[in-house]
């Protein structure tokens, strides 16, 4: 990769382009439910079937450990490095340049060399090694341990990457590292007053990461934040799996985690996504080349310091929060506030749901707005699907998914957000993407806003669109995506993964593709990501709003899209007869389980109220491209027999 000393160049942030409506594996799905004689029901009774994580946080000294045990790696090394460590939602306690530790880093460059979007972008060190941390905690919990390395695995253009794998699909969280964005409504900012100071999910400088290096950290095996280490100034990813990398950052990242290791049973090389074992790291204790015993105070001055980190961070250490608390920004719910006792909620840090449930707020354009009572329907139901499935990514065998739940209406504002109580935290801002991109694309107005953006980039798209399926009508409300079919349509090879074959047209070609240009999804952000990393650096004053996309405001201050949008499965629309009334969106777990709670949670509310799925009809998988012999789009893949409590097989199929 070639160094560049500027902040950003132009030509990057004028393109990032990919709706990355990510299809990740195949199935067929799903039908529509015909509009349900509504059948009052009465409403889920109390249950307890997950234990919730213990209170666990780092203190100070622990904080300190960390840094001091990685500091003494990078010295060893001879890599002078910015290493930060956040807790679990995403607090940063600690930021530390080394001596010497490069100013900036670069993201990958574009294979073809013409550098759009995020690509061969120059940035401040520290946002590369705070979004590592991030990604170590954001993307494990209490049954899984996954870290940039894992992320670098599973958002690839082929799964895994490799160059024996040319011809497979792309990765199952293909577009993830899109989430967690600087401008996301969700996602909490540092600097908030009283009690909202620690709350989260926290956001990232720059998405999830894919760069070898993040790691998360764990006490007494409760999952409690992460570290990350930039040192090298490459941010980019691993493209062979098939080879053990020596990477310097990686090991520094290790040392740093001694005493607050991940759990060895839980670690992502325990897990395994269509028959292939994920990567956790490729360093080992046993390649660590410093003992670790130095002292932070004996380092801090020394070998460098604490720095401050504008949007992020003071110069100096903080304790973590303990997830699970009023503070922390997530917590348990009410049973006001949820039936089922296992539900979490998010909340402001003094009492308060951040994300109550409540009616739709688009009665100025939607004749049939989502009631109070169909809202909470279908997060129940949902909630139910998921407390009787197995889990994908999660360790021991047979444990339940655990996930976020999300639902908006036809604007895209939030009507309710639940989640289990181990969820992984990257899931949270992700299930809202995943519903609004659902929401938006099956909507009326979806052509029209994209086709009149600011950016020719965002505004091609359209009719790209529109000449690959052959339907002027397309983006016109008269289909009903998934994001697994808007995912079809992400990718850089269509069919997924078919080498030779066009791109999708809401993606890059392959040509010109690499993780920080996916099309449509990168092209609709990359002005905020622009501002943002400018405001990072000192460069400018201003900051982006909490509010992704440039769309038309629905309301003042609100678009469709306020975090961005998501392209791997895990979301439906939901309609009122043939009438768009909203969304649901599901993160955290195997994309299949995410398909399966979205679609049944929807379908099973029908069954209590006057809602349900869209009509098999107007359902993406109605349409076939004509691509060799015909290629027809997915709708939704729910697993074969997903259930703990029963052998029931295709639990999707004919709904």
């Amino acid at each position: 990769m070639q160094s560049k000393t500027h902040l950003f160049r132009s030509a990057a942030f004028a393109a990032i382009g990919a709706l990355l409506l990510t299809s990740c594996g195949g199935g067929g799905g799903g039908g529509g439910t015909p509009t349900p004689t509504p059948t009052p029901t009465p409403t889920p009774a109390p249950t307890t079937v997950y234990a919730p994580p213990a209170a666990e946080a780092l203190t100070t000294a622990d904080v300190e450990r960390v840094l001091a045990q990685a500091i003494s790696e990078a010295q060893a090394r001879g890599l002078p490095s910015v290493i930060a460590v956040t807790d679990r939602v995403g607090n940063v306690l600690g930021v530390f340049r080394m001596n010497g530790a490069r100013a900036t880093a670069t993201t990958s460059p574009a294979p073809n060399g013409v550098n759009i979007d995020a690509q061969n972008v120059t940035f401040p060190a520290e946002g590369g090694a705070i979004a590592k941390a991030v990604t170590g905690a954001y993307l494990s919990s209490g049954g899984n341990a996954f870290s940039t390395r894992t992320a670098s695995q599973i958002v690839q253009e082929h799964f895994p990457p490799a160059p024996t794998t040319v011809g497979l699909e792309s990765g199952p969280l293909f577009g993830v590292q899109f989430s967690q964005l600087p401008c996301s409504d969700l996602s909490a900012r540092f600097g908030a007053p009283g009690a909202a100071a620690l709350i989260g999910p926290k956001r990232s400088p720059l998405g999830l990461a894919a760069d070898p290096g993040g790691l998360p950290l764990y006490k007494n095996g409760v999952l409690v934040g992460g570290i990350g280490v930039m040192g090298d100034g490459v941010y980019g990813s691993d493209p062979n799996i098939l080879d053990i990398d020596n990477d310097a950052e990686e090991f520094i990242a290790l040392a740093g985690t001694r005493g607050f290791e991940a759990p060895g049973t839980i670690t992502a090389d325990k897990i395994t996504v269509d028959g292939t074992s994920l990567r956790f790291s490729d360093a080992t204790f046993a390649g660590v080349m410093s003992s670790g015993g130095a002292s932070f105070a004996s380092l801090n001055g020394s070998a460098g310091n604490l720095v401050a980190v504008i949007g992020y961070a003071n110069a100096a250490v903080t304790a973590g929060i303990a997830y699970g608390t009023e503070a922390s920004g997530i917590r348990a719910s009410t049973p006001a506030e949820f039936s089922n006792r296992d539900a979490f909620v998010l909340t402001n840090g003094s009492g308060t749901n951040r994300y109550p449930i409540r009616a739709g707020t688009d009665s100025a354009t939607n004749s049939a707005p989502l009631t109070q009572a169909e809202a909470r329907a279908v997060l129940e139901e949902a909630f139910t699907v998921m407390s009787r499935a197995r889990a994908q990514i999660r360790r021991p065998l047979d444990s339940r998914a655990q996930v976020t739940i999300s639902i908006v209406d036809t604007h895209g504002a939030v009507l309710g957000i639940v989640r289990s109580p181990d969820a992984p935290i990257f899931g949270t801002d992700v299930s809202l993407q995943k519903a609004r991109t659902a929401a938006f694309f099956s909507g009326a107005q979806a052509g029209n806003q994209l086709g009149a953006n600011a950016s020719a980039d965002v505004r091609q798209f359209v009719p790209a669109l529109r000449t690959f399926l052959n339907d002027p009508a397309a983006l016109t409300g008269t289909i009903a995506f998934a994001d697994r079919s808007g995912g079809n349509l992400s990718r850089p090879y269509f069919p997924d993964g078919e080498v030779g074959r066009p791109h999708g047209p809401l993606s890059r070609p392959i040509e010109q593709f690499n993780p920080f240009s996916t099309g449509l999804q990168s092209a609709l952000i990359i002005g905020n990501l622009g501002a943002h990393l400018g405001f990072v650096s000192g460069a400018s004053p201003t900051d982006t709003p909490a509010r992704c996309t440039t769309l038309p405001d629905v309301a003042p201050g609100q678009n469709r899209l306020q975090n961005g949008i998501q392209i791997f499965p895990g979301s439906v629309p939901i309609y009122r007869g043939n009438q768009l009334v909203g969304a649901i969106g599901v993160s955290g777990d195997g994309i299949d389980q995410d398909d399966m709670i979205s679609f049944l949670g929807t379908h099973n509310a029908g069954t209590r109220v006057g809602i349900g799925n869209a009509p098999k009809n107007i359902r993406a998988d109605t349409i076939v491209v004509n691509v060799g012999d015909g290629v027809r789009l997915r709708y939704i893949s729910c697993p074969f027999a997903p259930f703990l409590d029963t052998a029931q097989q295709n639990v999707c199929d004919g709904l």
